[in-house]
């Protein structure tokens, strides 16, 4: 077997057996660009292998809703298929596994009306929150995980000869990402998930109440709900199966509470939203709130990703990812939130993850809003780390220790 038909194999063998960990007799759905119909093919072979009853495969095509984008009517944004929406939450309560592969071209609709990709996020979001829940809440096993498209990957090497030059370097920044050169990559996760999971240990016993973050453009206070729990590496879902969402993940995080972020915070990397670029961005926050927000680019994008609903208003999400890992040690914008979170400290905004708090899995979203959690119809993180980042906790007993210091792990 050619090493490239090698590397293929593993890595798709790694996100089924690793990623969404498929069990005998289950159910999978991936989503797929069908410009990487050859990868998904692959991935629902492993699939099989692995002992899946049924694999379906949903493909997107991103150049036919640009079509849509441009050129339908304005109401026909504010329309979701209920089919689709009852189907994927039918699947995610047979306990169906869902892979979906991230690999958009960043800047597709920089041409299109913000307000016409505002109007279907929402309509979307709205529509999908029943099937949302079960991600969010982790009662099933989901990885998202990429592989090169040729837009994508001319965006991040424009200076390649050709397309499948800039496809073959994408292709080896994400092999290194994802442990794929290791001897044994399934071994060298388990290792890593192994390594941020006693990082989570001794985050989670330091009763954190508050993080201060202090960067060049960055002064911000994080308050922590009382019973946060800091997630890292993988997942129990409702079935007990261990899994791995993000592919790959350098991350622990939790969530900050939602009136308690104070301060200003500015971005370090480009954000890849809704095909637009939003880059070199400012938020100030108040009693958690955005109040004030600036941009060089992509300005009306933040703006309408803000304004999605009030908990787009608030932060969800606080992770620490040091700044030595593999992602970011490849020195490369990947322009896709996927692999630039895994490179950098990010926040989200929207909404929290239910598990990151002590009995979250169980509380309605009056229960979460009540105990600090932030609740929206969206979650998009965003960069914020680098070397010169520091990052000073503050816990219930009232001892300081710095966590970050110089973008890197300080204990």
């Amino acid at each position: 077997m050619e090493t490239k038909e090698k590397n293929l194999l593993n890595y798709a063998k790694l996100i089924v057996e690793v990623g969404v960990n498929i069990q005998q007799g289950q159910y999978l759905m991936i989503t797929s660009p069908i410009q990487t119909a050859y990868f998904a093919r692959a991935l629902t072979k492993c699939a099989y292998e692995a002992g899946a009853k049924k694999v379906y495969v949903d493909y997107v095509d991103e150049e036919l809703s640009k079509v849509t984008y441009m050129h339908a009517p304005d109401e026909a944004f504010l329309e979701y298929p209920q089919w689709v929406a009852e189907g994927k939450k039918t699947l995610a309560a047979n306990n169906c596994a869902f892979i979906s592969i991230s690999a958009s071209n960043p800047d597709l609709l920089k041409d299109v009306n913000p307000t016409r990709i505002a109007t279907m996020q929402k309509t979307a979001g709205i529509a999908l929150e029943g099937f949302r829940n079960y991600i969010q809440n982790g009662d099933v096993a989901w990885c998202v995980a990429s592989i090169p498209t040729a837009e994508w990957a001319m965006k991040v090497f424009p200076k390649a000869q050709s397309s499948d030059e800039a496809i073959e370097k994408l292709w080896d920044k994400i092999y290194i990402a994802t442990r794929i050169y290791e001897q044994d990559p399934v071994e060298a996760w388990k290792e890593h998930t192994r390594n941020l999971e006693e990082k989570t240990k001794f985050l989670n016993s330091k009763k954190i109440t508050q993080l201060h973050y202090q960067s060049k453009g960055t002064d911000l206070y994080v308050e922590l709900p009382k019973g946060h729990i800091w997630q890292g590496g993988g997942s129990y879902n409702k079935a007990g199966t261990y899994y791995v969402a993000n592919m790959p993940t350098e991350e622990v995080f939790t969530m900050p509470s939602k009136y308690g972020v104070n301060g200003k915070l500015a971005s370090t990397k480009p954000l890849s939203y809704g095909g637009n670029l939003i880059e070199n961005f400012v938020l100030y926050f108040e009693k958690g709130r955005i109040v004030d927000f600036t941009a060089e680019s992509g300005y009306e994008t933040l703006k309408s990703l803000i304004e999605t609903d009030e908990g787009s208003h608030y932060l969800g999400e606080v992770a620490i990812v040091p700044d030595d890992s593999p992602v970011s040690n490849t020195n490369t914008i990947f322009y896709n939130t996927l692999f630039d979170e895994n490179a950098s400290c990010h926040f989200a905004i929207g909404s929290a993850y239910p598990d990151t708090i002590e009995k979250g899995t169980e509380m309605n979203k009056e229960q979460l809003e009540a105990v600090g959690a932030n609740t929206s119809l969206t979650h998009v993180d965003f960069m914020v780390g680098d070397t010169n980042l520091t990052i000073e906790a503050e816990t219930e007993s009232g001892e300081s220790f710095i966590v970050l210091k110089d973008g890197n792990w300080a204990f």
